[in-house]
């Protein structure tokens, strides 16, 4: 199984958390292209939030490349890691890791020139699959 490249993640991580969202009852507007201020727009019951989604190929990463000054407020992080491993050329149901702003700036680590949300810092209860943070009110527009 080739590896896809960056750009597909990226695309592959939004498609995703858009099916997901659909889903659950949402309605999605995607935004296409490089340049973007947001990925997403979801709209359930009068509710209208913008999410950012990270993705990784599958788990061999150490986490999500992002800078912390990059970091939008009043957003809901979605971080997407896509369980495709190339070694054994499996591929298993993506894993979400939901996070506010706040918490996505306050759990990143940030170096000098690079900063990573790493997936480790992620994967508890407080984050995986916590679709219900989209319903928090500070975070509509």
């Amino acid at each position: 199984m080739p590896e896809i490249s960056p750009n597909n993640t990226g695309l592959s991580g939004e498609y995703f958390v858009a099916a997901e969202l659909y889903r659950r009852g949402w309605s999605v507007g995607m935004t296409i292209g490089n340049a973007k201020a947001v990925d997403l727009f979801a709209e359930k019951d009068d509710t209208v939030v913008q999410i950012q989604v990270r993705a990784i190929y599958w788990r061999k990463n150490s986490g999500w490349p992002m800078m912390k000054n990059k970091i939008k407020m009043n957003c809901i992080y979605i971080f997407v890691n896509l369980n495709a491993n190339p070694i054994i050329s499996k591929m298993s149901a993506p894993d979400y890791f939901i996070c506010t702003s706040v918490e996505a700036k306050k759990n990143m680590k940030q170096y000098r020139t690079r900063g990573i949300m790493n997936v480790g810092i992620l994967n508890n209860e407080r984050f995986k699959n916590r679709w219900d943070k989209l319903q928090l009110k500070s975070y509509t527009i």
